[in-house]
């Protein structure tokens, strides 16, 4: 194991004419960092965690009661909320593709990125759920 100063980072980052940025930094880390390659163009995945769910079975008032009837599936027809996947609409207000994070609902209309009450037979699974909300 080997430390580095932030100073060797910056030199290495600073002479192979890269802008300053956390991920930048990262690739330029130490003796290695001297002769990093990062094709044109590349910019990095931004991630924000967004959960998998909740464990709480219902909603409780502020006295610890119940107020609202125990959660039904977690999945229907297959899709799960958070799941990445395109739907297709032919016809209709809601008309095109639209591709995005998946809201479900037990009735079977769902909810992809802002548009809201799609009917599940026009979805394709892109990704699964997996925890993250992706951007470009």
């Amino acid at each position: 194991m080997s430390f580095w100063s932030g100073g060797r980072t910056k030199h290495n980052r600073v002479r192979q004419g890269y802008e300053k940025d956390h991920w930048l930094d990262a690739a330029c880390v130490g003796e290695t960092g001297a002769a990093v390659s990062i094709p044109v163009g590349l910019r990095p995945l931004t991630i924000k965690a967004m959960g998998r769910g909740s464990r709480q079975m219902c909603r409780v008032d502020k006295y610890g009661f119940p107020r609202s009837k125990p959660k039904s599936v977690k999945r229907v027809h297959g899709f799960q909320t958070g799941d990445m996947a395109r739907a297709v609409v032919p016809t209709g207000k809601k008309a095109g593709t639209h591709v995005g994070r998946v809201v479900v609902k037990t009735s079977g209309s769902f909810r992809i990125g802002k548009v809201d009450g799609v009917n599940w037979k026009c979805f394709t699974l892109l990704q699964r759920m997996d925890g993250y909300g992706y951007k470009n």
